[in-house]
């Protein structure tokens, strides 16, 4: 099993290396590409096969050692237990699926060649992170998932706003890797090891004997996890580092459904839950993820539910989604973030892939007022569609519904009321604004026909999809027994009210029922959208919605702004002033000095005396 281990993250990597010296022609770039994901993913099932028996494994293999420099020993070690099994299942199998999807979206594309090259590499890069047995590495692979998003959303850079929308995803994550970064480093002095399974060890020692913890080292703790959840918060889109990703759907579809689905923004949960045991030991800092969870859920679902672009709807889908998964991290339930998170993958891969076949369909319309009645020319669409969305929408007996449940129950179990009537509250707009999707694209008059059909091989993954999405609700066992010491509190909490159980499975049925009347009575129009040149209060509300609570505005005037006038003022440069002072006295003193050379005799010897006497009467007064 070690040697399946090492195949399967270097697998992508080896097809990446192979198709970027070849470069050969569309036909086998298409069988290698999608190919050695695809090979990957049997192996990861293969691994769940033959693990499948077992709760509690760990398995370990290693590639080499890196460096070893004092306490500091670090090596390409891959680290398989039952969190990470999950992980490169949801990883391979979604990112196979994106792959074969993306053979028949980019087969015109003359740079077809260049993104298999991105794809394999962002698929590696995840799977190195979530296999890393230390820090370090893990690291590398996060950096390698950044980069790899930066080529793939800037993928069409002739346009300049795609190259504006991959350097704001670079710079805003950037902000939090650098945190992340230094926290590692403090992880390090803290702990002397960079290795994940002694620190969490170490956490889970502190946290048995509490007195062993002095205050500094409580304050450092807290200030390690800080900083870590920053890295997580950058690349998980949570407030305030969100705004990148509505603006990342300038990439290709299939690479907006692999960002959202399997890798980049689910790295940010995976680190939180990799490092529970730690972030155990700072409480404080877990009840504010908790609550930076429920703002960004609630931002992302109000957000989409004021867009009219389909695509960065679904982007604001999943920036509420990923908040709900930091709500049951920052609880002390990383087995229902884990869960919903694979939940999610089912569901956003198959609504995206979806929107992906319906541009093209629609030939490269993304307005969803600017579509209507397709239920008839589109059927295999608006069945997918209807299974993503009552998923997305969390409607009962679908996979969605399963795991968000689950973290509403688990909030209610930590005693954070609060916290729960904040996810209700996100129920209720993410079932509006699913069914508002719905609604508007597949029923009343047919706005636009469409002008192709869904490709065979789309047709096909967007079936295995739709499976996965109804039937995929079942709990991965190894990943509660794994958590389950640390949950114990929340397993064994007293029953719940009426209210508390039953208002989360009805609400989102009756806002689907509330979202059909508001549609048959006109009331989800391109009129009531932001454009109109109306100021009144109604406008102005949709307007800040539309924009994502206007955060890229306050980014503008609380940093860009300053950062121009300070340009503006510094535009001669204040350092070059500088030096150019420097230079002028250097020049003056040289004039000066040069006074002195005469070519005279007598001038040099008065010189001399006069220096003589000077360095006697020194000499004299020492």
């Amino acid at each position: 099993m070690d040697i399946l281990l090492s195949l399967i993250p270097l697998l992508p990597l080896l097809s990446a290396c192979l198709l970027l010296f070849w470069q050969p022609k569309v036909a086998t770039t298409q069988v290698i590409g999608v190919g050695s994901v695809s090979l990957a993913a049997l192996l990861a099932v293969s691994l769940n096969i033959a693990l499948w028996d077992q709760t509690q494994f760990v398995l370990q293999t290693s590639l080499g050692q890196w460096l070893t420099i004092d306490k500091l020993s670090l090596s390409f070690t891959l680290y398989l237990d039952p969190l990470s099994l999950v992980m490169i299942t949801i990883i391979t199998c979604i990112g196979a699926l994106i792959h074969l999807y993306s053979a028949s979206y980019m087969k015109e594309d003359a740079d077809i060649c260049r993104f298999f090259v991105y794809l394999n590499l962002f698929v590696s890069a995840m799977l190195f992170l979530v296999l890393a047995d230390n820090l370090i590495l893990l690291y590398l692979g996060w950096e390698g998932v950044g980069l790899c998003s930066y080529l793939l959303i800037g993928f069409w850079y002739r346009e300049v706003k795609n190259s504006q929308a991959a350097n704001k995803a670079f710079i805003i994550t950037r902000i939090g890797d650098t945190a992340m970064l230094i926290g590692i480093i403090l992880i390090f002095y803290q702990f002397d090891t960079l290795n994940i399974q002694q620190i969490q060890a170490h956490s889970q020692q502190l946290l048995q004997n509490s007195e062993l913890l002095t205050k500094g080292a409580v304050g450092l703790t807290s200030l390690c996890c800080l900083l870590l959840f920053a890295g997580a918060a950058g690349k998980s889109a949570q407030v305030p580092l969100h705004s990148w990703l509505p603006d990342a759907m300038a990439g290709p579809t299939p690479v907006s459904a692999l960002i959202h689905a399997a890798t980049m923004v689910t790295a940010g949960i995976y680190l939180v839950a990799r490092n529970i045991e730690l972030f155990s030991l700072a409480p404080d800092v877990l009840h504010f993820i908790a609550i930076v969870g429920v703002i960004t859920l609630i931002l992302g679902a109000t957000s989409a539910l004021a867009q009219t672009d389909l695509k960065r709807i679904l982007a604001y889908s999943t920036i509420s989604q990923l908040g709900y998964m930091f709500l049951a991290l920052g609880v002390g339930s990383a087995s229902a973030a884990v869960f919903h998170l694979m939940t999610h993958a089912f569901f956003k891969a198959l609504l995206f892939l979806s929107a992906g076949a319906l541009i093209y369909c629609m030939h490269h319309e993304k307005n969803i007022f600017k579509m209507g009645g397709l239920r008839k020319s589109q059927p295999l669409l608006a069945l997918s569609f209807g299974i993503g969305c009552a998923a997305l929408a969390s409607l009962p007996m679908t996979s969605g519904f399963f795991s968000k449940e689950l973290i509403l129950e688990r909030t209610l179990f930590a005693q954070q009321p609060i916290l729960w009537w904040g996810g209700v509250v996100g129920a209720f707009f993410t079932a509006l604004y699913s069914a508002k999707l719905f609604f508007v694209i597949f029923f009343g008059k047919l706005s636009r026909p469409s002008t192709h059909n869904t490709p065979r091989a789309m047709a096909a993954v967007l079936i295995a999809l739709m499976l996965l999405s109804l039937i995929g609700g079942i709990q991965p066992q190894g990943v509660f027994a794994h958590f389950a010491a640390l949950e114990q509190s929340l397993i064994t909490a007293p029953p719940l009210s009426a209210l508390e159980h039953w208002l989360p499975i009805f609400l989102p049925v009756l806002t689907v029922i509330l979202a059909w009347f508001l549609f048959i009575k006109g009331m989800f129009t391109p009129n009531s959208q932001p454009s109109q040149p109306s100021v009144g209060a109604k406008q102005q509300l949709q307007r800040f919605l539309h924009s994502g609570w206007a955060f890229d505005s306050l980014y503008h005037l609380i940093l860009v702004k300053p950062f121009r006038l300070i340009s503006a003022y510094n535009r001669r440069d204040i350092v070059d002033q500088l030096y150019r002072q420097l230079e002028r006295l250097s020049s003056l003193l040289y004039r000066q000095l040069n006074r002195f050379q005469t070519g005279q005799l007598r001038h040099y010897s008065a010189s001399l005396v006069i220096f003589c006497v000077l360095a006697i009467a020194w000499g004299l007064t020492q």
